[in-house]
């Protein structure tokens, strides 16, 4: 209700306005003015758990981001330097990645059943058998640009479930799948016996359709069951629940631990130092492999020319049996192994990320070898004075480059950068740790030899 009182006088007239509410008036304008409160709720674009950004070379159609085959072979699409989120992932619930030399594996979850996909090259069928054209007259396709369904083979009653991967991993051209029903799956090349079966002098591998199957009990018995794949370059290594390593493949460089230099299509327990250890973690980008002990203990196999295995002077360069390694007793206990082609990472239970070797090791561009492992200072990987709190989780690394995640679910890379590979917005090599612009929480990095994938979680 409004009201007015109006004064006179000679030189001057005042309006004294003012409001009055009931207590019911009162609360029919706090109604109203609530009503027009927009409430607003942000568009999420997809409602899958896990998103994957792709970065690097991608001539190959490793990083699946084309969809045009004449779009993919202009030069302006050579590399992709930033971290650049892939539109499979908005479309599919991927649950794990790995990456090999130009190609890359996706593990999914899906209605339709399918639950692995590849793209990049398929030059020896490791994404499977691939074609386009029509059935009766199909052309072999030796380069996937977009992710791809790869068909595993089923016995008769196995579910989609049987067929969910539980690990998987890639090396040169062979890709390894491990199912939730414990069943391998290899395929591509198997020169050396890394598909874990006999090797055929002149086999074919290009337009191939086969697809290697091996029965867990054949492997490691019935009273074990396999956790976890591990592709080097051109051999294979599983790992069981019982901390035991069965190793195939190319072993020039001693790398399968089977206490010999041949390559070996059957797949075979290996011992050495480890042989009544309980392994928990193996590693290999390429030639020289580590191994981690439930105890933080490092052990460790293969090419050691740069001291990676061993630092003394009389130190052989190709160790064939597993070892435990010396130069890592200072370290502590020790929770994350990596070993790249000519250096090696470990991270400690205080979240130190120790490197040795020979390469771009992190510590700035005058050191690029050291026989000892050195600790790079927690600052380089988001520790300040307002995240005190903030440590490293996880390492990893390719054959040229490596990289941290920290607690914040930030990757840090540095190393070679021929490719655009550390994701910097340069092809310059890095020397000092150096955070990737990602959007999202780094759950798990796969590092290719010219590629990168990250596979996360929103931040919201």
């Amino acid at each position: 209700m409004l009201s007015f009182k109006i004064l006179r006088s000679s030189n001057w007239a005042s309006v004294h306005l003012s409001r009055q509410y009931t207590t019911k008036a009162k609360r029919v304008v706090l109604s109203q003015d609530q009503s027009k409160i927009k409430n607003y709720e942000p568009k999420t674009t997809d409602a899958h758990a896990n998103r994957v950004y792709v970065w690097g070379f991608q001539e190959t159609g490793a990083l699946g981001l084309q969809t045009n085959v004449k779009k993919a072979k202009e030069r302006y699409t050579e590399m992709v330097h930033h971290p650049t989120r892939l539109q499979f992932s908005n479309n599919n619930e991927i649950t794990d990645v790995t990456a090999g030399y130009g190609f890359t594996a996706y593990a999914v979850k899906r209605s339709d059943g399918l639950t692995l996909f590849g793209s990049g090259l398929n030059t020896d069928s490791q994404l499977g058998y691939q074609v386009k054209g029509n059935k009766k007259d199909p052309a072999n396709l030796d380069v996937i640009i977009y992710p791809t369904a790869i068909q595993l083979p089923r016995l008769q009653g196995e579910t989609d479930e049987d067929m969910q991967v539980k690990s998987m991993s890639a090396g040169r051209a062979h890709l390894v799948v491990l199912t939730q029903n414990g069943t391998v799956f290899t395929m591509g090349n198997n020169s050396y016996g890394q598909c874990g079966r006999s090797i055929i002098e002149e086999e074919k591998y290009s337009g191939s359709a086969l697809i290697n199957r091996i029965a867990q009990r054949d492997i490691c018995g019935a009273d074990d069951e396999l956790v976890a794949v591990e592709c080097g370059q051109d051999h294979t290594m599983l790992l069981s629940k019982l901390g035991r390593v069965y190793t195939c493949g190319w072993g020039a460089d001693g790398q399968t631990g089977q206490g010999n230099y041949y390559s070996a299509g059957q797949i075979t327990l290996i011992g050495g130092d480890i042989e009544k250890e309980r392994i928990v973690r193996i590693a290999c980008a390429s030639d020289c492999v580590l191994a981690l002990n439930e105890k933080g203990d490092v052990f460790g196999w293969g090419n050691s020319e740069y001291g990676q295995l061993d630092d003394a002077p009389d130190a052989v360069t190709q160790i064939c049996t597993p070892r435990a390694l010396t130069l890592t007793k200072g370290l502590g206990k020790v929770k994350d192994v990596a070993a790249g082609g000519s250096f090696c990472m470990a991270l400690n239970d205080q979240g130190l990320v120790y490197t040795w070797g020979y390469g771009i090791l992190g510590f700035g561009p005058f050191v690029e070898q050291t026989s000892k492992p050195q600790h790079l200072l927690p600052p380089l990987f988001g520790r300040n004075d307002f995240s005190n709190a903030t440590t490293v989780v996880s390492i990893g690394c390719g054959v040229f480059h490596m990289g941290a995640v920290n607690s914040d679910g930030d990757l840090f890379m540095w190393g070679k950068n021929r490719f655009g590979h550390l994701g910097l917005g340069h092809k310059k090599d890095q020397f000092f740790p150096f955070k990737a612009a990602i959007n999202g929480k780094v759950l798990k990095v796969a590092y290719g030899v010219d590629h990168t994938i990250a596979l996360c979680k929103p931040h919201i």
